[in-house]
C-alpha cells in the first residue's frame, strides 16, 4: 500500500496528515475553510485518501498553516512513493471551471521545481490569502521532489482559478503516480 503519515510540530504548527496514494478517507480540518475545500477538492480529484488535521498560528495570518500542510503533504508523497518504481511518472492535466481554465503538468523526477503563471483578480477567497496558492504549490513539489508546472490559463473569478489550478494539480499527480508493471523507475538513468 502506497501510504504515509506524518506528524510535523513547530512552534507556529501542528499537522497530523496521513495519505494513500490509492484512494481511501479524506477529512480536512485546517482551521481555514476556503484551504479546506481546496485540500478536499485536491484529494478528490486526484484519488488520494487524505486526512489533515491542522493547529496553526491563525492569529498572525493563514502563511505558516497553508505553507507548512504543503510541506508535510510533500513529504507524504516522497515518503508514500519511496523509490518512485512502477509509476507512469509523468502527468498534464487542464480544468476548466465556469470562466477559469487552469493547466498542471507534473514530473515525479526528484528533482523539485515549480513555475507558477497564475494572477488572481480578488485578492482573497473568505479566509484565504490568494497568493498563499503559489506557496503552498511550492512547498508541496519541494518537499514532494516534483517538478510541477502551474498555469491559470484565463478568468475572472479568484475562487474559480484557484479551485481549478489545485483540481488541475490533482488530475496531473494522479496520472503521475499510477502504477505500471515496469518494475523500475521510468528514467534512462534507472533511477530517479
Amino acid at each position: 500500500m502506497r501510504t504515509a503519515a506524518i506528524q510535523r510540530t513547530t512552534k507556529e504548527t501542528d499537522i497530523t496528515l496521513s495519505l494513500c496514494l490509492d484512494g481511501g478517507r479524506v477529512e480536512i480540518d485546517t482551521g481555514i475553510g476556503f484551504f479546506d475545500h481546496m485540500l478536499n477538492s485536491f484529494a478528490t480529484h486526484g484519488g488520494f485518501g487524505l486526512e489533515v488535521k491542522v493547529k496553526g498560528d491563525l492569529y498572525v495570518d493563514e502563511h505558516h498553516t497553508v505553507e507548512d500542510t504543503g510541506i508535510v503533504l510533500g513529504q507524504a508523497f516522497a515518503q508514500a512513493l519511496g523509490a518512485k518504481e512502477s509509476i507512469d511518472r509523468f502527468g498534464s492535466f487542464y480544468v476548466p471551471m465556469d470562466e477559469a481554465l487552469a493547466f498542471a503538468s507534473a514530473d515525479i523526477s526528484g528533482r523539485p521545481f515549480l513555475v507558477f503563471d497564475a494572477a488572481f483578480p480578488q485578492a482573497r477567497c473568505g479566509g484565504y490569502d490568494c497568493a498563499m496558492t503559489v506557496e503552498f504549490m511550492r512547498a508541496l513539489a519541494f518537499n514532494a521532489g516534483i517538478t510541477l508546472h502551474l498555469k491559470s490559463v484565463y478568468g475572472e473569478n479568484s475562487h474559480h482559478i484557484t479551485e481549478a489550478l489545485y483540481k488541475a494539480a490533482a488530475h496531473a499527480l494522479r496520472l503521475a503516480v499510477r502504477p505500471n508493471n515496469s518494475g523500475k523507475p521510468l528514467s534512462t538513468k534507472g533511477v530517479l
